[in-house]
């Protein structure tokens, strides 16, 4: 397997078959909070494309040189510190500080997406599908640009999924609905059926 197909291989699986919202459940605050219209879900989508990637470019960096230092045994340093206790803690603050460079990146370029993501904008620091991929990206033992390549393809799906159900909620919106379903109900129904329709990608890489 070439080094190209490979990438390639990482970003199908990342954005289809393993997507990190419908396979993984991971992201799904966000997902059913700013889902209701397809405006909104665009921009949480950019928003958390921007997030996903650089932090998971940072967080690479910051476990490769500061917390396993493994760069620094090459030099005949001894008794080097293993800092991955700190792994959790390190990689929020990477999130945090991204997160609030794009909150006030759009509250000046765009305030009536900023007050239509509301809540939401500031939580991407706690959405897990960021650390999820953070994590997944070293425990897989990728290197930069496989990390690059599997964080833009869990983005790529994150955005895919949560613009379909968006979609899919503003159709609901105009259709006939028994009353016990009308709103939240309905929501999650459609959303299941989204990941049973997900599962269908499995097998597609082999």
């Amino acid at each position: 397997m070439t080094g190209f197909t490979k990438i390639v291989l990482i970003v199908i699986s990342a954005a289809l078959v393993n997507n990190y919202v419908l396979s993984r459940y991971l992201g799904i605050c966000p997902f059913l909070g700013v889902s209701k219209k397809v405006e909104t879900a665009v921009g949480m989508s950019a928003a958390v494309t921007f997030v996903m990637v650089m932090a998971s470019v940072i967080t690479f960096l910051v476990q490769d040189l500061i917390l396993q230092p493994t760069w620094l045994a090459k030099l005949g340093v001894e008794n080097i510190p293993d800092l991955r206790f700190l792994q959790t803690i390190a990689f929020i603050l990477v999130i945090a500080s991204l997160v609030q460079f794009v909150e006030m990146m759009i509250q000046k370029t765009n305030p009536s997406l900023y007050s239509a993501l509301g809540v939401y904008l500031p939580l991407i620091t706690t959405n897990c599908a960021v650390l999820g991929v953070a994590v997944i990206n070293i425990r897989e033992g990728y290197n930069l640009v496989e990390t690059v390549a599997n964080s833009f393809g869990a983005a790529i799906g994150f955005g895919l999924a949560i613009i379909l159900f968006a979609g899919i909620r503003e159709r609901l919106e105009y259709s006939d609905i028994p009353k016990p379903f009308i709103g939240f109900p309905i929501a999650l129904i459609a959303a299941g059926l989204m990941s049973v329709a997900f599962l269908g990608f499995n097998g597609l890489i082999g």
